[in-house]
């Protein structure tokens, strides 16, 4: 059924209530790990020591006839399909944001699709999870554009850690995404029921299976008792897959995308600041940010294979301004903390200035920093040197608070003295801290960029 026709079924079949949000909050475990360690980009890649960018090119046609050729699933005469057409046909402008923000990574995703020759419509799974949105966090601490959660990325060899975290990273999500998806696939013999797992959990949709079993019903994805958001997850994909077959039923234009990639992967030779990345490229911060989302910290490293991806214009210009920039490129080093101490003992062992220590790696007042840990300082003439790929690859963060003080003990009075008079209270509950006066040094970086205010991506539980 094509999506023209689907909308046209009368507005008393929405009999579901189903917000169209990311929702991957299921149980995404596995017992095993995937695929060997395979961090090396798929997307075009540079060496800019090496290579030029303007010598890269690749043919011009449209994407979406390319994803529409590609479909596979076949949608089914439900109403919670329409239910779920028309909720977006009523929603033309967060569509239109939706689709706008898929635009740099649309062409990768159906690239990695195509090689494993799966359903295009897979392509458009992370309108459903993310809205396309990849600093996306549900408040079962999911992440990106796919929503990990954090066991499952570690099962499926993202990195998480100080410096990066590779559920947000576009092209290593959608690698791991597309793997379980395949290995669902396998599993269950159904795309519908691989996604239902993907959303709910493999092993809630085999028990879903043996009750229907026991009770002599079937077993596919329609058939099985739910909960609702499970229940809403493949007719919100099949509703999008309608949007693209169709785009003027829903009063939607979509965006131009040429059948080609938007962006190069550009190896990082040297630890290199966020912003003067982004300003090398010629770009704002927040377009960096959008094809660079896995940066936890104000620097890029070079050790451990990292890299920063480029629109192909942008690439040719950050090319050329790096040749000419003669300053350093990074301003921040880290090191790994020896003993449990507090901030600001830390603070003054390290010579760095409290304020700054704190605010770049997200210490609270009243926190200690726990021996092993590996903090982000400014560089100084005492650590010139780029971060060692040991610590990009390991480093952590660890606090705690510290243990009350001890309970003071009475003191006896002398002979013959009676009662203790009583204890006076004492002067002061502490040193009061004095602003340092050295400048601090801080990063436009700092943090994570937020999710875009008109679209807040909501996510629920387990369910």
């Amino acid at each position: 059924m094509e999506g023209s026709v689907l909308i046209r079924w009368p507005y008393a079949a929405i009999l579901m209530v189903a917000v169209l949000t990311g929702c991957a909050t299921g149980d995404w475990s596995s017992d095993t790990p995937t695929k060997g360690n395979t961090k090396l980009s798929k997307a075009t890649r540079v060496n800019l020591n090496k290579q030029n960018v303007s010598s890269l090119g690749a043919p011009s046609d449209n994407l979406w006839l390319r994803i529409r050729d590609g479909f596979q699933m076949e949608p089914v005469d439900s109403p919670l399909i329409v239910n779920q057409t028309v909720w977006l046909s009523a929603r033309p402008d967060y569509v239109q944001r939706s689709m706008k923000r898929s635009s740099p990574y649309l062409f990768y995703i159906v690239q990695e699709v195509n090689a494993r020759n799966m359903p295009t419509e897979l392509a458009l799974l992370p309108f459903v999870e993310s809205a396309f949105n990849p600093q996306a966090k549900s408040g079962a601490k999911a992440m990106g554009i796919w929503q990990f959660m954090p066991k499952t990325g570690k099962d499926f060899q993202l990195t998480q850690n100080v410096f990066r975290d590779e559920r947000r990273d576009v092209l290593q999500s959608t690698d791991a995404a597309l793997d379980y998806l395949n290995r669902l696939h396998t599993q269950f013999g159904s795309w519908e029921l691989a996604l239902a797992a993907y959303n709910w959990g493999s092993g809630n949709v085999l028990r879903a299976q043996k009750k229907n079993l026991a009770a002599g019903l079937p077993t596919d994805y329609w058939s099985l008792a739910m909960p609702l958001e499970t229940r809403a997850y493949v007719p919100k994909l099949m509703a999008y897959r309608a949007l693209v077959l169709d785009p003027d039923a829903f009063g939607v234009t979509l965006p131009e995308l040429e059948n080609h990639p938007y962006f190069v992967a550009v190896d990082v030779n040297n630890d290199i600041d966020v912003t003067l990345a982004a300003k090398l490229a010629e770009m704002s911060l927040d377009e960096f940010k959008t094809l660079n989302p896995s940066f936890n910290k104000p620097v890029i490293l070079s050790a451990a294979n990292q890299q920063i991806l480029l629109p192909f214009g942008h690439a040719e210009v950050y090319q050329e301004n790096l040749k000419k920039y003669n300053k350093p490129l990074s301003t921040w080093t880290a090191v790994k903390v020896a003993q449990t101490q507090s901030a600001e003992a830390t603070a003054q062992s390290l010579g760095v200035d409290l304020a700054t220590l704190r605010e770049i790696n997200g210490i609270p007042k009243g926190m200690r920093i726990k021996a092993g840990s590996t903090v982000i300082i400014p560089k100084t003439n005492r650590r010139p040197g780029d971060i060692s790929v040991a610590l990009a690859e390991t480093a952590s963060l660890s606090l705690e608070k510290p243990p009350p003080p001890p309970k003071k003990s009475k003191k006896k009075g002398g002979r013959g003295s009676g009662k203790n008079p009583p204890e006076g209270k004492t002067a002061s509950k502490g040193n009061s801290s004095s602003n340092n006066a050295a400048s601090q040094h801080k990063s436009a970086s700092t943090g994570l960029a937020k999710s875009a205010k008109k679209d807040p991506i909501k996510t629920s539980g387990k369910q």
